[in-house]
């Protein structure tokens, strides 16, 4: 899989997938283009990807804000003329239950990030990916699937909507030679419990529970995530539109409900 002169927008690429599929472009040979709202870690992964001979372009931006996520493609199509693939990594997890008095403001926050931010963005970049053939990765996550956790009825619906924007999206597109496809990964092991700021021992305690409700045994690594993503964003998988790829180690085969509070996307 060459993208050697393939323009490709990763928002959330400070962290985690977002990160991965970010070095794994790179090392493809795109033209990258990282998106997020931490500076510091953009510049981490940025020095990261160089090892490879590239040198993406770090755009630090809020990607929930319409005005930043038109500087993100107007950025990107004045620095390279073109996008060909659009990934949409960013996303938020906050826990809140219906009845919590602040459930509306948690389901706001986090469908302005998981499902609105990607209809804008993709809103923006759909002239360039026409005009280039391009194509649309959306990071989504299995909780659309079922109700797998208490107090996550926001996260789980911006997915569930995600998931079916997604498809619309290919159905309008796909005359027009522009796929679009999702990813739903679950667990993945990234910085998400680190960042709690939890022992090292508790953090690979928590990591242990998870690894029990999957079917398999095991957390996925989030470089495995972004070999799907470049697969799908690839030529190879030029007959694919439209579709769900659950990478899930197993979770839904066993029904069961996540105990943790954790949402590990």
């Amino acid at each position: 899989m060459d993208f050697k002169n393939k323009v490709v927008i990763i928002t959330g690429a400070s962290s985690g997938i977002g990160a991965a599929i970010a070095l794994l472009f790179t090392k493809k040979g795109a033209k990258v283009v990282m998106v997020a709202r931490n500076e510091d870690r953009l510049k981490n992964v940025r020095s990261n990807c160089e090892k490879f001979g590239h040198q993406p372009l770090v755009i630090v931006a809020d990607v929930s804000k319409d005005s930043e996520a038109k500087r993100v493609i107007n950025t990107t199509v004045s620095q390279y003329g073109r996008i060909d693939i659009l990934v949409n990594s960013a996303g938020i997890s906050k826990i809140a239950g219906i009845v919590d008095d602040n459930a509306l403001k948690v389901f706001d926050e986090v469908m302005s990030v998981n499902l609105r931010s990607i209809v804008s963005l993709t809103h923006l970049a759909t002239p360039h990916l026409i005009a280039s053939k391009g194509n649309i990765v959306n990071v989504s996550s299995i909780p659309d699937f079922g109700a797998l956790a208490a107090r996550t009825f926001s996260y789980s619906t911006s997915k569930a909507a995600l998931d079916h924007f997604s498809k619309c999206v290919a159905f309008e597109l796909a005359p027009e030679g522009v796929r679009c496809n999702t990813v739903n990964p679950r667990p993945v092991r990234t910085e998400v419990i680190a960042h709690t700021g939890v022992s090292k021992e508790e953090e690979d305690a928590i990591w242990k529970e998870i690894e029990k409700v999957t079917a398999l045994g095991r957390v996925s690594d989030a470089s495995e995530v972004a070999e799907l993503i470049v697969f799908l964003a690839s030529n190879k998988a030029r007959g694919i539109t439209g579709s769900s790829f659950v990478t899930d180690n197993g979770s839904l085969l066993q029904g069961v409900s996540m105990s943790t509070s954790f949402e590990f996307k």
